[in-house]
């Protein structure tokens, strides 16, 4: 590369992994049983980001593996459209990471020979993007409203209890406090519809292909492990919801996409509550205010429906984080209108991040979906004070976060 040539964003993303070092993490639930000990193989890690212009049009995406065969990272190639045939997308089996294996259950047909194989990380609660788009197309159509009335009977309580909301309060349960229940009831609004095979072809119509609601159960919303999601096409999805002019991509059959696959109410209806996510817990950490432990992540401001007026402390579903963060939002930087997602073994965090006024710009769209969920902690991690909510994940995804947006904000500052 020449002096005067800039890095490609695939190229930092692939630096910004490496500086994370994820291999030096303590496994808890280490293979062949024992004391938690340093991981075995470097962890699985999705990431794509899409950078934006001043009207909120793609200006170039990348898309970037870590795994235990790219301990190195590995950027994918991707196409005009932000699209790759170059990955063999395989089935997330603890079983299989455990032995170091890439997977043995190919997610799509015809990719054997592809250059690359990766075995993805369950979504967990970032699914609940797909299920809010999908419920928003029904909006669009006139098949529901967001005030008419849902009563959520399922056959049985394994995914909560029997009650009502309206649409909207549910999505709003979903989307800010990532509620299970409330996502259940919108699964199984979709399946009672018969809905739910129509949204996957949606997403396979639109180029989508690696966004799979699949084999949740009708009768109750609930069974969120078999659904699949790569970190490129959750963020072309939030390129939609981001709601950016013209044409997005061309989709396998040739036609142009574009935002309106989403009417401009529904997109700002769900910006606005991804953007009062609560759960800032992931690649931004904000919610634990200016404590040492975590890293501070993605500088960005705190809603303040969560914020007590009184002492500044953040409460999320009666999850208590105990640190007053009016000194964060005071020199935030930046909206993350997110969502993030966690179990054992997965840890994610998908959304559009847009700078204040008065801060650098920076307009972007991240997406990483990992394994890197309450399994695996940090070396010498404190413990969590007495009372507040723990810390679930590594605070190096934190400091990858933080390191992505100043890559962002200086190509942003390049570009002036």
């Amino acid at each position: 590369m020449n002096a005067d040539e800039k890095p490609s964003l695939a190229s930092q993303l692939r630096a910004a992994l490496n500086h994370q070092r994820f291999d030096e993490l303590i496994d808890t639930e280490p293979p062949g049983g024992g004391e938690p000990r340093v991981v075995a193989y470097m962890p699985n890690v999705d990431l794509a980001v899409i950078e934006l212009d001043e009207q909120g049009r793609p200006r170039e995406a990348a898309n970037v593996l870590l795994s235990t065969h790219y301990p190195q990272g590995v950027v994918v190639p991707i196409d005009e459209n932000m699209s790759t045939t170059a990955v063999r997308w395989r089935r997330w089996n603890v079983d299989e990471w455990n032995e170091g294996l890439a997977g043995s259950e190919d997610i799509l047909p015809g990719r054997e020979s592809a250059p690359l194989e990766y075995m993805t990380a369950r979504p967990a609660s970032v699914l609940k993007l797909m299920v809010g788009f999908g419920v928003l197309r029904l909006v669009d159509r006139g098949v529901i409203g967001l005030d008419d009335m849902l009563v959520y009977a399922p056959a049985d309580t394994s995914c909560g209890t029997p009650g009502s909301n309206t649409i909207r309060t549910w999505f709003d349960l979903m989307i800010t406090v990532s509620d299970n229940r409330a996502t259940c009831a919108l699964i199984k609004m979709l399946h009672d519809l018969g809905e739910m095979d129509a949204l996957n072809a949606t997403f396979r119509e639109l180029g989508l292909s690696m966004l799979q609601l699949t084999g949740t159960n009708p009768t109750t919303g609930g069974v969120f492990i078999h659904s699949v999601m790569s970190a490129l096409d959750t963020a072309r999805l939030l390129l939609i919801i981001n709601g950016s002019p013209g044409t997005l991509w061309h989709a396998p059959d040739g036609r142009p996409v574009t935002a309106d696959v989403l009417s401009g109410s529904s997109r700002r209806f769900f910006y606005r509550l991804l953007a009062e996510q609560g759960l800032n817990i992931a690649l931004s950490t904000v919610n634990w205010g200016e404590r040492q432990y975590p890293a501070a992540g993605i500088p960005q401001r705190v809603p303040e429906r969560w914020i007590n007026p009184v002492d500044g402390t953040v409460t999320v579903a009666g999850r208590v984080f105990g640190q007053d963060v009016r000194p964060c939002n005071a020199k935030a930087e930046v909206v993350f209108a997110h969502k993030t997602g966690w179990t054992n073994v997965s840890g994610g965090d998908a959304g559009i991040v847009t700078s204040l006024p008065g801060a650098p710009r920076r307009h972007y769209i991240v997406a990483m979906l990992s394994i890197l969920g309450k399994r695996f902690v940090d070396p010498n991690r404190p413990p969590d004070p007495p009372g507040v909510y723990p810390v679930g994940f590594t605070e190096r995804l934190a400091l990858l976060g933080r390191e992505i947006d100043s890559i962002m904000t200086a190509r942003a500052a390049q570009r002036r």
